[in-house]
Parts: structure tokens; sequence; C-alpha cells
């Protein structure tokens, strides 16, 4: 951890929801796709229209509306830190938007990703989404032929684990343990998709996403044993 540049870390959270609004939307085919995923997600009084809610969670049946990145912009004493997010109904230019910031991410660094849960959501989503819209996959994310040593990603949830197998701490239990502020203090994931298909707030999921940035970044800090970055060092820049 020691080793790590900071000037090297994107961090990352991404939001995403059902494919469809509703399950009686889909086709014939895809119903039956749905059942069959599904099918451990339910009940026995259940059935697949049931867990529709949950689709957001596999990027066969699910999509990214927002997605923030952050960087530190500063190093010094106290650090500064800056935010910007790429949401929308238009998913694949969400999905450019991040791959243009990620090729042009400060040329020649080593460039390393983090996220909560990274390696078991995030990156993969976002890899899965970029293949099925058909764009060009970042080579941070074209894990072919890498071993796991090799891979630029870096996971404060696995960072946590100190390579227990069994634990998960949520990011909100962690930011509560580590004194850092809550991100959760307006939505939870399973109320994302609610927002967007409901009141169709994308901005309130926006800022949803930004804070969980943030947080991770701070989480990050407290691992390394440093100090947390001040609230108004946080610049959040317009809407893309």
């Amino acid at each position: 951890m020691e080793a790590l540049k900071l000037e090297n870390v994107l961090f990352i959270d991404i939001e995403t929801v059902p494919v469809a609004e509703s399950f009686d939307s889909l086709s014939e085919r895809m119903k039956k796709l749905w059942d069959v995923r599904s099918a451990h997600l339910r009940k026995e009084e259940e059935g697949p229209a049931d867990v529709w809610s949950r689709a957001g969670l596999f990027a066969e049946f699910g999509k990214i509306i927002c997605l923030s990145a952050g960087v530190f912009s500063s190093l010094a004493e106290p650090r500064r830190f800056r935010i910007k997010s790429f949401y929308g109904d238009d998913e694949a230019a969400v999905i450019r938007q991040f791959g243009d910031l990620v090729r042009n991410f400060r040329q020649g660094k080593d460039l390393r990703l983090c996220a909560h849960n990274g390696k078991e959501f995030d990156f993969p989503f976002l890899a899965r989404r970029t293949i099925i819209l058909g764009e060009k996959l970042p080579g941070i994310l074209n894990i072919a032929g890498k071993k796991p040593w090799e891979l630029n990603f870096l996971d404060t949830l696995e960072l946590w684990k100190f390579g227990e197998f069994r634990n998960y701490t949520s990011l909100a239990l962690l930011c509560e343990v580590l004194g850092i502020s809550n991100p959760k203090d307006d939505l939870d994931g399973s109320q994302v998709a609610g927002v967007y298909y409901g009141e169709r707030d994308i901005e309130r999921i926006s800022r949803y996403c930004e804070k969980d940035v943030l947080a991770v970044a701070q989480v990050l800090l407290r691992l390394r044993g440093e100090k947390l970055i001040p609230e108004e060092n946080v610049e959040v820049i317009g809407k893309s």
C-alpha cells in the first residue's frame, strides 16, 4: 500500500438499473432467460416478474445509467479531490465518455482502477456492458491472458478482508466504523431503479454515485493510515 501512487488511481462507482422498466416489456425469449437466471433469487411463491427489480445486478439484464470517477487533484496536505460524472439514458455514450477518460488519463502513468467490491461488480459489469453495446473495451478492463497479479484493479472490500474469504463489509458499514461520512444518507443501491424509472431523477442518482466515489477514496486513505480529504477540498465537475 505504501508504494501505491495515489495520483495514478482512478476511483469509480457505477449505478445500474434493469434494462427495461417492467418484466412485461421484455421479449418472450428474454423473459424465459430471466426466469432461469433469477431462479436462485426467488422465494417459492414468487415468479420472475416479482424479482425483476433486481435485474440491474446482472450485466445481461441491466444497464449503466451513471458512472462517477474521482482523482486526487493535489497530493499536498490537505489533499484535494475532483469528481466527474457521466450519466443519462444513453448508456453507450456514458461508456464512451468513460473510455475517453481512461485513455487520456495522465499519459504515461500506471493507471489503477479502484472501487468497493469492484472486482465482483463494477469492473466486470462495465466490461460486459461495453462489449454488449459494441463499444471499444479500454485496455485496463481487457484482462484476457492476464494473471490475477497483473490486473490494475484495487478493491477496498478486498483490502479490508485482509485475506479472509468469507467476510463482506458494505461501504456504508466500513465508512461508519472508520469515521467517514455516510455516502448512503439519501439513497442506497436498492432504491436506484425506483428513482430512475419512477421519479426520473437521474441527477439525484449521480449525486449518490459521487458520494460513493469520495467514500472509496477516503477508505483507501484510512487503510493507508493517512488523513481524510476535507469536505471543502472536494470539487464536483459538471455533467458529461
